[in-house]
């Protein structure tokens, strides 16, 4: 992976959002954080390990990115990814998203086929039944305390904003607790490849996700070893020495480019 090329902020549906380019390609990786997270949060031990050209954004709310004064949505999410694409000239590219990120990966599939070549699919979910039990329940209680210190750190560090934090916060979790599941129909629209990846011990079920295999007509599935975010060296479960994200990075990079 070459190193940081460029990076920006486009004016994107009344957002000031915030990407960052690495690497050349004709068909650029876009990579979209989880909930609570930056690029680095996420991506850090992964995007080195990739190749070709990569664009790494923030949503609403996160990292560099401004805020607006509307909830989030997967929905809005995905069209302000499709809006920053057609801003930087990108006709065609490749999705990966991680955790809400793979959320929002599948309805831009969904509502912008038109952009999308391939998509990766890391833990996301469409369903609520896709997350183990109790997650809900302690969504509903949860605050800002609960929030792991690394995503609160790194936040801070690029966006030095304590309101911001908290509105983040705020944003992402009534997100989850309004969260209304999608139709097994919409799913099935998506004609694009792609690989749906999961952890055997994620926060979203393997029955879940084979179901999201097996929907999508062109579908692979991955379970690997590990947590929530372990086996692409997520910042609150990266395991030092750990093999996993090389592994990663190179199914990912041989679904992408075969």
């Amino acid at each position: 992976m070459e190193t940081f090329k460029t990076s920006g902020y486009a004016p994107i549906n009344g957002l000031k959002m915030y990407y960052e380019i690495y690497g050349e390609g004709e068909i650029p990786l876009i990579l979209i954080h989880g909930g609570g997270s930056t690029i680095e949060t996420s991506f850090s031990n992964l995007l080195p390990l990739l190749t070709g050209k990569i664009i790494a954004v923030e949503l609403q709310a996160h990292g560099r990115t401004s805020d607006r004064d509307a909830p989030e949505s997967f929905e809005q999410d995905a069209d302000d990814v499709a809006a920053l694409l057609k801003h930087l000239k990108v006709k065609k590219a490749n999705i990966l998203g991680f955790s809400n990120g793979g959320t929002t990966t599948l309805q831009i599939a969904i509502r912008h086929p038109e952009l999308v070549n391939k998509i990766v699919v890391i833990s996301g979910t469409y369903k609520r039944d896709g997350m183990i039990a109790g997650f809900f329940e302690g969504m509903e209680h949860a605050s800002l305390d609960n929030m792991p210190d690394p995503l609160k750190t790194s936040y801070l560090k690029v966006n030095p904003n304590q309101d911001g934090l908290i509105a983040m916060f705020n944003k992402d979790k009534n997100r989850m607790i309004n969260f209304k599941d999608y139709a097994d129909e919409d799913i099935k629209k998506i004609k694009a490849n792609a690989l749906i990846m999961v952890a055997d011990h994620d926060v979203i079920t393997i029955e879940h996700t084979v179901k999201i295999s097996r929907l999508i007509q062109n579908a692979q599935l991955v379970v690997l070893p590990g947590i929530h975010g372990s086996f692409i060296g997520e910042i609150c479960t990266a395991k030092e020495g750990s093999k996993a994200v090389v592994i990663t990075a190179n199914l990912i990079d041989e679904f992408l480019h075969q």
